[in-house]
C-alpha cells in the first residue's frame, strides 16, 4: 500500500534538509531541528521523503543523528557541489594551477587522516581527534619525505611508480615551498604551506567540521560528529588508506592524543 504524504510531511522534510545545510546548526541547539531528527529516526516514511526531498535538490543524506544533525553531500554536478575552483575562491587560493588544487587535496586529506587515524576512531560515535596547522603541515611534508624515497629506489630499480609524474610534482611542490614566513604586518604570508593549511582548516570550520580551540600550533581544532560522518565516506577512498599506510601517523597514549612522526622539526 503506497504511503500518502501532505503538504505538511513535504514541508517539514524539506526543513530538515534545510538545517542540514546549515553547517553550524545542531539539533540540540533548537527545538524544531531536534524534533525533527526525532521524526527521521523513528518514522520510516519521514525518512524516506526526506531522502527524496535532498535528492531531489542534487544532495544525499549522509546520516541523521542528535549529535552530528542532519549531514548531507552534494552529487555530481549538483548545484551545491563545491568544486575545487569554488573552494579556491573561497578560500582567497591566488593559484589556481592543477598543481596547487592538489596540494590542497592533500591538506584536507592529511587532516582528515590525523583527526581519524584508526578505524575504531571512525566507528567510535564519542571520538574527538584534534588536529593542528602545524600537525597537518608536518604529515604532508613526512609524506613527501616516504614518497620522494620510494620513487628514488623504484627509479634505481629501473621500476619507475606507475603514477609517479602527477604525484611526484605536487608531493615535491609542497616539499619545496617554505613551510612559514611573515608578512610585513607579522602575518602569515599566504603562499607557505602552513598559510595553506590554516586557510584549509578555517574553512573547515566554517563548515561546521571542526571547532578551534586555541591558537597553539598555527591554530589546533577539535573534530566534530559532523566531520566524523564525512570523513567515514572518504575513508572508502584509496588515497585516504594509501595515506595512511605510510605511516606517517602516531597515536601518542590511550587518550588518542595525534601527533606526526615529524613533529620534532617543527619544535
Amino acid at each position: 500500500m503506497a504511503v500518502m504524504h501532505t503538504s505538511v510531511d513535504a514541508e517539514a522534510a524539506a526543513r530538515l534538509v534545510a538545517f542540514g545545510m546549515r553547517p553550524k546548526q545542531l539539533p540540540a541547539r533548537d527545538v524544531v531541528y531536534g524534533e525533527l531528527v526525532r521524526r527521521y529516526g523513528e518514522d520510516n516514511a519521514f525518512k524516506a521523503l526526506t531522502h527524496a526531498v535532498a535528492a531531489g535538490l542534487g544532495l544525499m543524506v549522509l546520516e541523521v543523528t542528535h549529535q552530528a544533525g542532519c549531514v548531507l553531500a552534494a552529487t555530481d554536478e549538483s548545484v551545491f557541489e563545491i568544486k575545487m575552483d569554488s573552494y579556491a575562491r573561497q578560500s582567497k587560493i591566488r593559484e589556481r594551477r592543477e598543481t596547487e588544487k592538489v596540494l590542497h587535496g592533500l591538506i584536507h586529506l592529511a587532516a582528515a587522516a590525523l583527526g581519524y587515524p584508526r578505524p575504531d576512531d571512525l566507528a567510535n560515535d564519542t571520538y574527538i581527534g584534534r588536529v593542528s596547522v602545524e600537525q597537518v603541515d608536518a604529515m604532508v611534508r613526512e609524506a613527501a619525505r616516504v614518497l620522494d624515497e620510494r620513487a628514488h629506489d623504484a627509479e634505481a630499480n629501473n621500476d619507475p611508480l606507475a603514477d609517479a609524474p602527477e604525484l611526484e610534482q605536487a608531493w615535491r611542490a609542497y616539499a619545496r615551498r617554505p613551510a612559514a614566513a611573515a608578512t610585513k604586518d607579522g602575518r602569515m604570508a599566504a603562499d607557505t604551506t602552513r598559510g595553506m593549511v590554516a586557510r584549509a582548516l578555517r574553512f573547515l570550520a566554517d563548515q561546521g567540521f571542526l571547532v578551534q580551540v586555541s591558537d597553539e600550533q598555527g591554530g589546533t581544532y577539535r573534530t566534530t560528529p559532523r566531520y566524523q560522518v564525512q570523513v567515514r565516506e572518504l575513508a572508502a577512498d584509496a588515497a585516504f588508506d594509501d595515506l595512511l599506510a605510510l605511516d606517517v601517523v602516531t597515536v601518542a597514549g590511550a587518550g588518542g592524543t595525534l601527533r606526526a612522526t615529524a613533529s620534532d622539526i617543527l619544535q
